[in-house]
């Protein structure tokens, strides 16, 4: 992918994660949370799964299976936990331990991927997960809520490494699809189960739940995992520690909330951990330090006689 459109995604999809936070605690003026969160990933995958019906599915119930646990971490546990985590501890705490994401995706992909990555890039991932800290300003202690947002994190990450593991044998779309629409159903199973529901039905309410299904949801989702697909995982999550970042400034535009000088601080850190972790370190290309076969051999020894030829 150009790194350019591959920038633009990532601003996308981060800035979409990042803004739905406040679009969502808009939403719970009306919704219950879980319910919230249930009923935008539920019509999110309803949405999608009628566009790719005529679409390849999956052929096999095994397939299927693999929809259903990547749709029970990526939306349903993910989203749980988060919402449950705000039961005992702030929103700020909660997103900062989720965002701890990217470090354990390093970790998982180290040691069921057998991906190697430098010392320079685990730096970087702690000097973003440093500066997801100091950009929400807040500490975090321990509680039960603490160990629902650890879960969380501990979930997407999964996610993200069974996506990279699988997903190039699913269409994207009907994975995309698919996934949400099992995660929504389990979700709103808990929310009729796990919480008193509560609905408003209103224009706001409405718009809200359209905009959460439709933007931050289908596209944001369907860009994460086509993000996913063509790079690195590691290097793809690092990109996750600007959704906070971005979280912080809806707040800002949607909710009048103040941005201190902290924010400042943070987003410096969390843009020198992103350039750590993506930055090679070499000016050779991963393929030219792979063996090589004769015939390519014989290929690269015709380019260089030509080129001194002319």
């Amino acid at each position: 992918m150009h790194p350019l459109m591959f920038a633009s995604l990532v601003v996308i999809t981060t800035s979409l994660m990042g803004s739905s936070f406040a679009v969502g605690k808009m939403g719970l003026t009306y919704f219950s949370p879980l319910l919230l969160v249930g009923f935008r990933f539920t019509l999110a995958g309803i949405l999608m799964a009628l566009w790719v019906w005529r679409k390849p599915l999956p052929s096999s119930v095994q397939d299927w299976g693999k929809l259903l646990l990547i749709g029970f971490l990526q939306t349903a546990s993910v989203m749980g936990c988060i919402f449950l985590s705000l039961r005992t501890i702030t929103a700020g705490e909660s997103s900062i331990l989720t965002f701890m994401n990217p470090l354990l995706v390093v970790i998982w992909g180290t040691v069921f991927l057998g991906m190697k990555y430098r010392f320079a890039q685990w730096l970087g991932v702690l000097i973003g997960i440093i500066g997801v800290v100091i950009t929400l300003g807040s500490q975090v202690q321990v509680e039960t809520g603490t160990w629902f947002g650890i879960g969380s994190a501990v979930a997407w990450s999964a996610a993200t490494i069974l996506v990279k593991k699988w997903g190039a044998a699913f269409h994207l779309w009907v994975m995309t699809a698919y996934q949400m629409l099992f995660g929504g159903l389990l979700l709103l199973l808990m929310g009729v189960t796990l919480e008193t529901p509560q609905m408003t039905i209103t224009p706001a309410s409405i718009l809200i739940v359209l905009w959460l299904a439709v933007m931050a949801s289908i596209v944001q989702f369907a860009t994460w995992f086509t993000l996913l697909q063509k790079g690195d995982p590691g290097r793809t999550s690092a990109f996750l520690f600007l959704a906070p970042f971005f979280g912080v400034l809806s707040g800002w535009l949607l909710l009048g909330e103040e941005i201190q000088w902290h924010v400042y601080l943070g987003g410096v850190f969390i843009f020198a951990g992103i350039f750590l972790v993506n930055w090679t370190f070499s000016k050779r290309r991963d393929d030219e330090k792979l063996p090589i076969s004769m015939e390519q051999e014989e290929v690269r020894a015709e380019g260089r006689i030509r080129q001194r030829s002319l």
